[in-house]
């Protein structure tokens, strides 16, 4: 396993958990920890031994501040992988699933890392924000388009233009976050999570992935439900396919094979 300066990796069998690994900061991201986090991705991505993964933050404080802002006052902002803001937000080709173990504050870019991940499982004393325009700045990396598409423009818009916190409860209530746990408990819930969807075909599921995020950028429903998608095909064309009526008739657990 490589070591990493801004981040832990643990592979717990076909789980991935990455923890952003910089609490001095509250887990503010800068363009080297951008740099290694792409590749803790795009490593994740390409093996077949890993389904799922989860990010969390290191520390009791936050998951992640975002935006490394001192480093960029000095001057010292480099540049943004392709992938986007911690490898991940532009990566709009990944349909292994990936959960937010949020543990505290989500502000900014980390609030938008967690909004690019497919479930957000908060702490109860997690709080989201969106600060940006208090600072100057557009949340850029996702959370202006993202947001909006997940609770509306109204309720985003609330949030977009005062940079106003939200604490975990309301963002359950809003629709952003799926479920809220006692504080120091989003981790371990993430990986109940992870243990529901490693029990179906991880085919399936990518397939599914893809088809509701594809699926949504269709211009009309019937589009959408006619379109055969890249990876449902190939969940088509999978033993898996096979694998999983045949253990449901013969009342057995499936066998995935991933191929």
């Amino acid at each position: 396993m490589t070591t990493y300066r801004h981040c832990i990796v643990q592979d717990e069998g076909r789980l991935r958990i990455v923890t952003l690994n910089r609490p001095e900061v509250m887990n503010a991201l800068h363009s080297e920890a951008h740099q290694e986090l792409a590749q803790v991705w795009d490593e994740f991505a390409a093996s077949p031994d890993l389904w799922v993964a989860i990010v969390t933050g290191a520390g009791e404080r936050a998951f992640s501040a975002g935006n490394d802002l001192k480093v960029q006052a000095a001057g010292k902002r480099g540049p943004t992988p392709p992938s986007g803001f911690a490898g991940l937000t532009k990566r709009y080709d990944l349909d292994k699933p990936v959960i937010a173990a949020v543990n505290g504050i989500a502000m900014g870019g980390g609030f938008e890392i967690a909004l690019a991940c497919d479930l957000i499982i908060a702490a109860e004393n997690a709080l989201f924000a969106l600060p940006e325009p208090r600072v100057g700045l557009i949340a850029g990396a996702g959370g202006v388009h993202r947001l909006p598409r997940m609770i509306g423009q109204k309720q985003a818009l609330g949030m977009i233009l005062t940079g106003r916190r939200v604490p975990a409860a309301e963002g359950k209530a809003l629709g952003f976050v799926n479920e809220v746990v006692p504080e120091g408990q989003a981790l371990n819930a993430a990986k109940r999570w992870a243990a529901l969807i490693l029990e179906c075909s991880p085919l399936a599921v990518r397939a599914s992935k893809q088809a509701v995020y594809a699926g949504l950028d269709k211009p009309t429903l019937e589009e959408a439900i006619g379109t055969i998608y890249p990876a449902q095909q190939r969940n088509i064309d999978s033993e898996d396919y096979i694998e999983g009526p045949k253990a449901f008739a013969e009342k057995r657990k499936p066998a995935w094979r991933n191929r």
